[in-house]
C-alpha cells in the first residue's frame, strides 16, 4: 500500500469518493418510481420504458470486472475523474433527452461510467488511510453504498411528486461537480500502480460484454416475458452462458488477461465472493419487496414508504461502526453468523404480515435487516480482501462489486417471479371456495347487499353484482398477501442456507481492527 494521506486529506478524499459512490448506487433505484411519468412524456409502453433501467444495469455489469485493468492502464485518478465527469454530464443529458432512444443512450453512458467509478472509489479510499484505520475508511465509504438503495425510492418519489421527473437526474449535477473538484485537487495515484503491457485483450472484452450483458437482459426481462416460454429469453440465457464460459477460458489461458481470475486461488477471496453473492441475493430482494408491500398493500406513497422504512438505514450505519470496532478482535465467523441470522430473522418475522400489520412492526423488521446488513457487509469485505496484494486491489474490488450486483439482480428476479407465481396460485385456491354452496360466502354477500342497497340507491341485481365484485377484489388482495408471505419465507431460508458457507472463510489477522475493502 502507498503512503497514506495526511490526517485531514484522508477525510477529504473519502468524502469525495463517497459522493461519487452515492450518486451511482442511488441511480440504480431512483428512476423506478418515475417510470410512470416518463411513459406519458415519451408516449411509451411498459416494455419500452423499462429499457431505461435495463440499459443502465447492462452497462454497469459489463464494465465492473474490467475496471481494475482500466484503472492500471489509465491511472486510477484519471479514470475516476473521467467517470465522474461522464456520469455528471450524462445525468444532465438524461433530463434533457427529447426522445426515449436518446435517454437510453445516455443511460448507457451513466451505467458505464458509474460502474467503473465505484470500484475505483473503493480502492482510492483505502489508499488514503493507513492499515490500522482501514475500518474507519470503509465505514465512511460505505455510507454511499448503504444509503443509495434505501434513499432511492424516497428521493425519486418526493421529486416526482413535488417537482418533475428530469430532476431525478439533475440532482446529480451539483453533487458531481463538488466531487469532481475535490477529487481533482486531492486524489493521487499510488506509486506501485503499473500500466499493463501490450494491448487490451479484445476477445476477453467481447466475451465478458456478451456474457454479462445478456445475463442482465435475461434477469431483467425474464419475468415480463414469462422466462423460458419466450425465445428472446432463451437466446439471452444461451448467449450469456456461452460468453461467460469463453471469458473464463480466455482469462485462464491468455498471457495478459483482462481480469485476473487467479485471485480466486486465495481461499478467503473465493469464499468471500461466494458469500457476497449469496447474501446480496436475499438482502437486495428484501429491500425491493418490503417497500413494494408497503406501497401496494398498505397504500403508502413512495415518499412515505421511504420515511417509514428509513430507520433500517440508521441501524445499518450503527451496526457497521460496531462491526468495524470488533473485526480483528472478535472471531469474524461469529460476527458474520450474527449478521446473517439477523437478516434471516428480519425476513422470517415478516411472514406474519396481514391486513392489520402495524407500521411499528415493519420498522422493527427493517431495523433487524439494517443490523444484519451492517455486520454482514463489513465482515465479508474484511475476510475476502485480507490477503489481496495492493497492486491487485483494483481487480479485486471490481470482482467484488460484480458479485454484489449480480447477486442482487438474481435475488430480485427470483423474488419478483415467486411473488407473481404464488399470487396466481393463491388466487386460484381461494377462488375455488367462491361457490354458491359456501354458506360463509352467501352470508357475507347477503350482508354486503343489505349494506349497499340503501346507500347506493341501486336495484337488487346491480347491488348483487357490486357485492360479488368486492368479494373478487378481496380474494385477489388476500392472494397477494399470501404471496408476500411466501416470498419472505423464501428469503429467510436463503439467508439460512448461507450459514454453512461461513466456514469457507479464513479468519483475518487478530488485532488489526480494520474493516478491509468494502463496497
Amino acid at each position: 500500500m502507498s503512503a497514506p494521506a495526511s490526517k485531514n486529506l484522508k477525510w477529504i478524499v473519502s468524502f469525495a469518493t463517497m459522493l461519487g459512490t452515492f450518486m451511482e448506487v442511488l441511480d440504480t433505484s431512483v428512476v423506478n418510481v418515475a417510470l410512470p411519468h416518463m411513459k406519458g412524456a415519451y408516449s411509451a409502453g411498459t416494455e419500452e420504458i423499462t429499457w431505461i433501467i435495463t440499459s443502465y444495469l447492462v452497462a454497469n455489469a459489463i464494465i465492473l470486472p474490467i475496471t481494475g485493468w482500466l484503472g492500471n492502464y489509465f491511472g486510477r485518478r484519471r479514470l475516476y475523474l473521467f467517470c465522474l465527469a461522464t456520469f455528471t454530464l450524462s445525468s444532465f443529458a438524461c433530463g434533457l433527452s427529447p426522445t426515449l432512444g436518446i435517454q437510453i443512450l445516455f443511460r448507457v453512458l451513466q451505467g458505464l461510467s458509474g460502474g467503473a467509478m465505484v470500484p475505483m472509489s473503493q480502492a482510492i479510499t483505502l489508499e488514503a488511510f493507513p492499515d490500522e484505520e482501514q475500518g474507519t475508511a470503509t465505514a465512511v465509504f460505505a455510507i454511499g453504498v448503504i444509503f443509495g438503495p434505501i434513499l432511492g425510492p424516497l428521493v425519486g418519489g418526493w421529486i416526482t411528486d413535488n417537482w418533475s421527473w428530469p430532476w431525478i437526474y439533475w440532482i446529480n449535477v451539483p453533487v458531481g461537480l463538488v466531487a469532481f473538484f475535490m477529487a481533482n485537487a486531492f486524489i493521487e495515484d499510488p506509486p506501485y500502480l503499473a500500466r499493463p503491457e501490450g494491448r487490451v485483450d479484445g476477445w476477453s472484452l467481447a466475451c465478458i460484454a456478451v456474457g454479462l450483458g445478456c445475463l442482465e437482459l435475461f434477469l431483467n426481462r425474464g419475468q415480463r416475458l414469462d422466462w423460458f416460454a419466450a425465445n428472446e429469453v432463451k437466446l439471452y440465457a444461451g448467449l450469456s452462458a456461452l460468453g461467460l464460459a469463453l471469458f473464463v477460458w480466455r482469462s485462464l489461458t491468455a498471457k495478459e488477461p483482462l481480469v485476473d481470475l487467479t485471485l480466486f486461488k486465495l481461499p478467503e477471496f473465493a469464499g468471500g465472493m461466494l458469500l457476497t453473492f449469496m447474501t446480496m441475493f436475499g438482502l437486495y430482494a428484501a429491500l425491493i419487496i418490503l417497500p413494494l408491500f408497503v406501497q401496494t398493500m398498505l397504500g403508502f406513497t413512495p415518499t412515505w414508504a421511504g420515511v417509514v422504512l428509513s430507520p433500517g438505514g440508521v441501524a445499518s450505519v450503527v451496526a457497521m461502526v460496531a462491526a468495524g470496532l470488533l473485526v480483528g478482535r472478535v472471531n469474524g465467523k461469529l460476527l458474520l453468523t450474527a449478521g446473517v441470522l439477523s437478516l434471516a430473522w428480519s425476513t422470517w418475522i415478516l411472514t406474519r404480515i396481514s391486513p392489520q400489520t402495524s407500521i411499528s412492526f415493519l420498522i422493527v423488521a427493517r431495523i433487524f435487516n439494517g443490523i444484519g446488513m451492517g455486520f454482514t457487509i463489513v465482515v465479508l469485505a474484511t475476510a475476502s480482501m485480507v490477503r489481496v496484494p495492493s497492486p491487485s486491489k483494483g481487480q479485486a474490488t471490481g470482482i467484488y462489486n460484480l458479485m454484489r450486483n449480480e447477486g442482487a439482480s438474481v435475488g430480485i428476479a427470483a423474488a419478483t417471479t415467486i411473488l407473481a407465481n404464488r399470487a396466481q396460485f393463491h388466487h386460484a385456491r381461494l377462488a375455488e371456495r367462491i361457490t354458491a354452496t359456501n354458506p360463509a360466502l352467501q352470508q357475507g354477500l347477503a350482508g354486503l347487499k343489505a349494506g349497499l342497497f340503501p346507500r347506493a340507491g341501486l336495484d337488487p341485481a346491480s347491488t348483487g353484482q357490486l357485492a360479488r365484485g368486492l368479494v373478487g377484489a378481496e380474494v385477489l388482495r388476500q392472494g397477494y398477501y399470501l404471496a408476500f408471505v411466501d416470498v419472505f419465507a423464501f428469503l429467510s431460508l436463503a439467508f439460512l442456507v448461507t450459514l454453512p458457507f461461513v466456514l469457507a472463510l479464513k479468519e483475518p489477522p487478530k488485532g488489526g481492527g480494520g474493516l478491509g475493502a468494502l463496497h
